[in-house]
């Protein structure tokens, strides 16, 4: 069986493609991938394998120039997505038996076109729930197209949301399947989506509740990372107890002089702080020796060492974090974040600060709560429940189909 996986976006729409490759791999299938040509997800695949077609433009460099929640250049960056679906992807995916897509949603109306017009089978995967529809939940907004902050009827709101994305999106995809002979779809959404989409999400950190979609949640994708950890990292984490991890991971920005904030509130509470530099490019405040800087490395074996684990709230870090026994401090900065922040709280594996941008004593405050013994047990309770066969549950699926 021949297998193409198409994604496009930064750390954690990439990341969790490897697990899924490397397990269709190991049960005879032929994979290839089309992600974005970022070095970093070039080295990923290349870890394991797995050939990468570059497509798109690179995602690090693009999204550190969009200001967060804008609108401005977005139609051009759909068309563009979109385009490579259409060239890149189609090309790719010839001679395929499988397309599996997951991204935005130019990207993934555009894979299914591809895979309608090749005649071959079209997965949707989404690696967080908050964009399939519910009516346990608002939709999230669309870059500029708020919608109605008094609206209280999730249905109603999910309904807008299809039409809105039929206006950004529909005339564009239409055009773009009239060149392949298709015919126009009315609902760019749930057109994507399919009726049947598969959610890589962890049941016990994430339970679905029962829609009108067929939803198959299959677990989180995660690929054992065996990399070693530094040397110098090794000899920092030696030197001392457990210090507490500041990370923001793929985004482009954190909030203003959050660095110093978390040093700050880290050593007001008789910690040393590990901090890492991701996209936003976090920096240390000073030379002493109770703080130590990292890029990227292993987060999987970095976490188990951990007093806490102070982050932006992505599914990939969270689900890091809970498998490895950690206690979280979520500062969501939006999209799917303020749902993974609930869920940490919820779960009482940590504490999720407020929208406003953390201060010294906010997150001190929030440290406090997370360094408690109890939400350590409990944190360690329910790393012990984490599934982490998803990856080889997604690829039973799609073989035995």
């Amino acid at each position: 069986m021949r297998v193409l996986m198409s994604t496009y976006g930064a750390r954690g729409s990439v990341q969790p493609m490897v697990g899924l490759a490397v397990r269709l791999q190991e049960l005879g299938a032929e994979v290839r991938v089309c992600a974005p040509p970022d070095e970093e997800f070039a080295e990923l695949f290349a870890e394991v394998g797995v050939p990468l077609v570059p497509t798109g433009r690179p995602v690090r460099p693009m999204v550190a120039t969009v200001a967060p929640g804008s609108a401005e250049g977005l139609a051009q960056r759909a068309a563009e997505l979109m385009t490579a679906q259409f060239d890149t992807v189609a090309e790719a995916a010839e001679g395929c038996d499988a397309l599996v897509a997951t991204g935005p949603l130019p990207v993934t109306a555009g894979a299914r076109s591809v895979a309608e017009k090749l005649g071959i089978r079209y997965v949707h995967v989404s690696h967080q729930p908050v964009v399939l529809p519910s009516p346990y939940r608002r939709p999230p907004a669309r870059r500029g197209q708020p919608l109605p902050s008094d609206a209280t009827d999730n249905r109603a709101l999910w309904d807008l949301d299809a039409r809105i994305a039929n206006t950004m999106f529909g005339e564009m995809l239409n055009t773009r399947r009239a060149s392949f002979g298709l015919p126009p779809v009315d609902n760019v959404r749930d057109y994507a989506f399919t009726d049947r989409p598969w959610l890589a999400t962890d049941p016990v950190l994430d339970p679905w509740r029962p829609t009108n979609l067929d939803v198959v949640q299959t677990g989180a994708w995660i690929q054992a990372d065996e990399r070693p950890l530094p040397p110098e990292l090794v000899a920092f984490l030696d030197a001392g107890t457990p210090p507490v991890y500041v990370g923001f991971g793929s985004m482009p920005s954190a909030p203003e002089d959050f660095a110093r904030v978390a040093i700050e509130a880290i050593r007001a509470q008789g910690r040393r702080a590990l901090v890492s530099r991701g996209w936003a490019e976090l920096a240390l405040v000073d030379d002493q020796d109770d703080c130590f800087a990292v890029g990227e490395v292993n987060q999987q074996a970095l976490f188990h060492r951990m007093a806490a684990v102070v982050h932006h709230g992505s599914a990939g870090t969270t689900t890091t974090a809970t498998l490895a026994g950690a206690p979280h401090v979520v500062v969501p900065q939006g999209a799917d974040q303020p749902y993974w922040a609930g869920r940490v709280a919820d779960l009482g594996i940590g504490t999720a600060h407020d929208a406003s941008a953390p201060t010294t004593e906010s997150l001190s405050a929030a440290l406090r709560t997370a360094l408690a013994p109890e939400t350590r047990a409990r944190a360690t309770a329910v790393a012990g429940t984490i599934r982490t066969d998803g990856a080889t549950v997604a690829a039973k699926l799609l073989l035995d189909a």
